[in-house]
């Protein structure tokens, strides 16, 4: 089943979410080279698709997972908790209907 991973950052995370973004960006391509990401990116700071010195403040990710748990599970293990990137990490199931 799909699953939606929302997360918000902490105040200036922009030094913190460059520090460890490989291996952040590492664990997305496994999940993309065996086929179970559907999508994934940041959210801008503000309203624009490069928002400079404003950075990101959040990301989203929706992928495969076995069940809810192990949804959960994957998203504690990201870089970014680790690092304190993020304030707050919600999971949900996500049903795919388009496309």
């Amino acid at each position: 089943m799909w699953y939606a991973i929302m997360a918000l950052d902490v105040s200036d995370s922009g030094s913190k979410r460059q520090a460890v973004r490989p291996a952040h960006l590492a664990r997305l391509q496994a999940l993309h080279e065996a086929g179970r990401l559907l999508l994934a990116g940041p959210f801008p700071a503000i309203d624009a698709e490069d928002p400079g010195p404003a950075g990101f403040d959040g990301s989203l990710m929706v992928a495969e997972f076995a069940d809810l748990e192990a949804a959960r599970s994957w998203a504690d293990a990201d870089p970014y908790v680790e690092a304190g990137v993020y304030q707050e990490v919600q999971v949900r199931p996500f049903r795919r209907v388009l496309p």
